[in-house]
């Protein structure tokens, strides 16, 4: 049943001071009532003290606080139940077991989250925000996920859905009306409907990219020749010690990575293995790791030694032949600044020192404007698409809107050309969970935490 009793712990396990449980569902007030002494569910949401009690021992569990909130104005938009106890491993535990005995059943992963989309309380979009907003690691995340949360995204998934929800009420009259020349509606009219509708599935598209990249972290791949100094540089962006830094080149056998947040956006840094010919082995296969992860970059970072820029032919042109080969963007660095006296030779690329620190503070900055430059030049008002999910249903309406377009053109008759438009309204409607299938359901909430 999708109402029965559930309960779960809503913080996480372990030593706290606090816990808090969540019980929600039909008749969670009378199964409360079996374990909770005195219970009280009015005044709603006002905390009342409690001593829990395992309702077939009859031993006294924990002193608590419970606050009661009636259905539909909950969390789930049924009765639910929050009960503040202390923390540990045991008591919570103990509560919770006491809860199942009176009839309540463990909430599966995203349950209570689930519930509150099927009674409307939330759309799919806003669970989807919450959970990232829980998973956020970096400022920008949780800045997107709150935008998400207050309707942002859905907002402007509304207003398309009305656009061509209203577009197709104009084939549905230029059908009622054929006898009008032309049709009783300006075919113009309908164009620019069509442009308007299409130009903002679009521009969502386009900051998928940036926002998927956003919720995962960009992949940001250091590489170079060996010594170049990108092992030191992987751990001044990372701000630990985290790679074996030595004068000996090759020490990097194989690639490292860790998460980092520069100029508050995440990124996942790898430190590779330095890339040139070698007879060692197992520094064959690090150069190969260090390819793979090249490969799938959004970004890469190019360490040359400053003292070494420019020395020889040869290197130039294996640096050229290698940054050929990248697709992700690239930014050159020059490291170690420190050891050359200035003026320094005018070449294209930042100064950095690892040492002084000199160029780190502009390098983090330039980092995250060539990964995310879009979402900073969209600021935290627009919405931005985070997730596959999203971005393919809304290809999914972009093809049937252009499928509408060709139709028309075509000749097409009106009423069929509209069935178009309808298959797009119907991607835009799974997408902000006005209609979801239970297995789009099960995928989405199946990395929730438990007690939400």
């Amino acid at each position: 049943m999708l109402s029965d009793p559930i309960v779960a712990l809503a913080t996480p396990p372990g030593r706290s001071a606090l816990a808090l449980i969540r019980l929600s569902g039909k008749g969670a007030f009378e199964l409360a009532g079996r374990v909770l002494q005195p219970f009280r569910p009015t005044p709603p949401r006002v905390a009342h003290r409690v001593r829990v009690i395992h309702p077939i021992t009859g031993e006294p569990v924990d002193d608590a606080l419970a606050a009661c909130f009636p259905g539909p104005r909950s969390y789930t938009g049924e009765d639910l139940i929050e009960v503040s106890t202390h923390g540990g491993l045991l008591v919570p535990a103990g509560v919770i077991a006491a809860l199942v005995a009176a009839g309540a059943r463990p909430a599966a992963p995203g349950e209570f989250s689930r519930r509150a989309v099927l009674n409307g309380k939330i759309d799919l979009l806003q669970a989807e925000a919450t959970a990232d907003l829980i998973d956020a690691g970096s400022p920008a995340q949780a800045r997107r996920a709150l935008q998400q949360l207050d309707r942002g995204l859905s907002r402007r998934l509304e207003q398309l859905r009305t656009e061509l929800i209203e577009l197709e009420a104009l084939l549905a009259y230029e059908i009622d009306f054929p006898e009008e020349d032309e049709g009783a509606v300006a075919p113009e009219r309908v164009e620019r409907a069509w442009g308007a509708a299409r130009q903002r599935i679009a521009h969502l598209i386009a900051t998928a990219p940036e926002g998927e990249r956003l919720r995962e972290g960009a992949l940001l791949v250091i590489a170079g020749r060996p010594n170049a100094g990108k092992s030191s540089l992987f751990n001044a962006l990372l701000g630990r010690e985290r790679a074996i830094v030595t004068e000996v080149p090759g020490t990097t056998r194989d690639a490292i990575e860790a998460y980092a947040v520069l100029e508050g956006f995440p990124f996942r840094l790898v430190d590779t293995a330095g890339l040139r010919e070698s007879d060692d082995r197992v520094e064959r296969m690090g150069i190969e790791v260090s390819r793979k992860y090249l490969a799938a970059a959004d970004l890469v970072l190019f360490c040359e030694d400053h003292r070494e820029t420019g020395k020889g032919k040869r290197e130039r042109d294996a640096r050229d032949e290698f940054l050929a080969q990248v697709s992700a963007p690239v930014v050159v660095v020059r490291t170690k600044a420190d050891l050359v006296s200035v003026p320094r030779p005018s070449s294209p690329g930042a100064f950095v020192s690892v040492v002084t620190g000199e160029g780190l503070a502009d390098l983090r900055g330039r980092l995250a404007e060539v990964a995310y430059g879009r979402l900073l030049a969209l600021g935290d008002v627009e919405p931005v698409v985070t997730r596959a999910r999203h971005r393919e249903a809304l290809q999914r309406a972009l093809a049937e809107v252009e499928a509408f377009q060709t139709a028309r053109h075509g000749g097409v008759d009106a009423a069929a050309a509209a069935t178009h438009l309808r298959a797009a309204v119907g991607a835009l409607d799974d997408l902000i969970g006005v209609v979801t299938p239970d297995d789009v359901l099960d995928r989405v909430f199946a990395s929730f935490c438990v007690g939400k």
